[in-house]
């Protein structure tokens, strides 16, 4: 612990700027310009897709996470609307923006822990990254899928 607060202030700061940088930090990334966002053009066709599946399981927890984006006036990444290619680049881009948010989200929650004591640090940490990092993997998988779903197209 760098900075010695007070217990109902490290309280108090917890319940009050956790969910305040997890929703700044998402209204924030809806904000940026998509550009940031947008793939390079050229890609290698995933081969990790199956380490998601495999590994991480993905496909039995997916559903049950949430898409905060159409809270904020965003793109929903619930499900796709659309198979069109256009449709399909912007979905890409609005899974990295949603991994930015993420990962932005989880390294400030992180830096929390300068006001936090032993073991409430640890707590902080593992909130961060088990709230986080669903989230991450689910939107890069997303993004890998549609990936081999336009170079499927393209070769068809």
């Amino acid at each position: 612990m760098l900075i010695e607060l007070p217990n109902v202030w490290t309280i108090l700061g917890n319940v009050i700027l956790i969910p305040t940088a997890h929703l700044f930090l998402s209204w924030l990334s809806i904000k940026l310009p998509s550009k940031w966002f947008q793939a390079p053009t050229a890609r290698q066709a995933p081969s990790s897709l199956s380490l998601y599946e495999k590994c991480f399981h993905i496909k039995k927890w997916k559903k049950l996470l949430p898409d905060a984006a159409p809270m904020f006036d965003g793109f929903s990444k619930k499900r796709l609307a659309s198979t069109e290619e256009t449709y399909l680049i912007q979905f890409v881009t609005e899974c990295r923006r949603g991994q930015f948010s993420h990962w932005s989200q989880w390294c400030v929650i992180s830096s929390f822990i300068v006001w936090n004591p032993w073991p409430a640090c640890i707590v902080i940490l593992l909130y961060s990254g088990l709230s986080n990092l669903p989230c991450i993997l689910n939107l890069r998988y997303t993004e890998l899928r549609i990936y081999k779903f336009l170079d499927k197209k393209k070769h068809t």
